[in-house]
């Protein structure tokens, strides 16, 4: 049987007072006193009473309710071993403060699709968050630059709040790692070079390599999907193949690693002992296997609380809110996919 929904009739019967007054002391009007407002709120709690949420929204123009834009271009949704915790750890604070959070229709093949601002505003979201798109993508660009305030993870656009990983740094901090270790032959399996994340670690891979001396050939440097363990299999086949061949491969994401580790057995050689491999993101599995690999941690859990407080700071005053980047620091797991040589 379904659950009997509670009325604001209901709690002026059982209190003894109007409705008028029941809505006045659920809302917190001054012209109610405190004893009555308490103890009409005592009784609502008691009958299970909940606002609705569609009246709500009328009245106070909020629906306290979320847009999540996340279009990979592996089509892998929420099993990304990356974004998942990031928009994991999104969603926890967003619904400690009071929200629900919806993802925005990325199904481009329907008949009746909407663009990604017609469905943020058939939804009435409060607010935006985007992650991994293709930022060039004409419907991102309409709503980034429409009045829904927008919060976007792992790229910047001047007119609004970004919340980035160090890439930059982290990318500096496990290129030195693998130099200290002895390496100077170094290759690099590098995502696609159009989006932020790529084009910030290939710069900092090659001035990282320039400071300390070393030049890459760039036979080194090869192009790979983020997350395609199949094509990063092909990447390092292509460098083992090499006449004079890398000593240590780092990889785009930890994932693409995987590519790697399979490429490296099927010759008969091993990880570290003949090919040093390095990954990136720091996901629960690489943490796992043997050897245990060498990567840059990122802060996931921060990323998306971050994400969420400052979209609701927006949401809650958008003109007080300053529109900044916020850089977010990773952290170097030295792990065992990376061996000591004599350079």
């Amino acid at each position: 049987m379904a659950k009997r929904i509670v009325s604001l009739k209901d709690i002026s019967k059982a209190c003894g007072v109007s409705i008028a007054t029941v809505s006045k002391a659920l809302n917190d009007h001054s012209d109610i006193s405190r004893e009555t407002k308490e103890k009409i709120r005592e009784v609502a709690e008691r009958l299970g009473y909940h606002p609705n949420a569609a009246a709500q929204a009328l009245k106070t123009n909020r629906s306290n309710n979320i847009g999540v834009l996340f279009v990979d271009e592996a089509n892998s949704g929420l099993t990304h071993d990356y974004f998942s915790h990031v928009l994991d750890s999104f969603k926890k604070k967003a619904e400690q403060e009071g929200y629900d959070i919806t993802f925005i229709n990325a199904d481009r093949s329907g008949r009746n699709k909407m663009s990604y601002l017609s469905h943020a505003i058939y939804r009435g979201f409060d607010g935006v968050v985007i992650a991994c798109v293709e930022f060039s993508d004409p419907e991102v660009d309409a709503l980034i630059n429409s009045n829904i305030p927008v919060v976007t993870i792992d790229h910047s656009f001047y007119n609004r709040i970004s919340i980035v990983s160090d890439n930059i740094k982290g990318m500096r901090d496990l290129v030195t790692y693998i130099y200290e270790q002895g390496h100077r032959k170094i290759a690099y399996v590098h995502g696609h070079e159009n989006t932020a994340v790529t084009q910030s670690r290939v710069a900092s891979f090659y001035k990282t390599l320039q400071d300390l001396g070393v030049r890459i050939p760039d036979e080194y440097m090869l192009e790979c999907p983020y997350r395609n363990i199949e094509k990063a299999r092909k990447a390092t086949d292509k460098l083992l193949s090499l006449s004079d061949p890398p000593t240590c491969i780092m990889y785009s994401d930890d994932f693409a690693a995987f590519g790697g580790y399979n490429a490296i057995r099927e010759r008969g050689l091993r990880v570290p002992d003949d090919v040093s491999v390095a990954g990136y993101d720091g996901i629960e599995i690489a943490r796992r296997i043997s050897p245990l690999m060498t990567t840059i941690v990122q802060d996931t859990d921060r990323i998306g609380r971050l994400a969420a407080s400052k979209l609701i700071d927006l949401i809650n005053n958008p003109k007080g809110t300053l529109i900044e980047q916020i850089v977010v620091p990773g952290a170097l797991e030295k792990g065992e996919s990376v061996g000591k040589i004599s350079s």
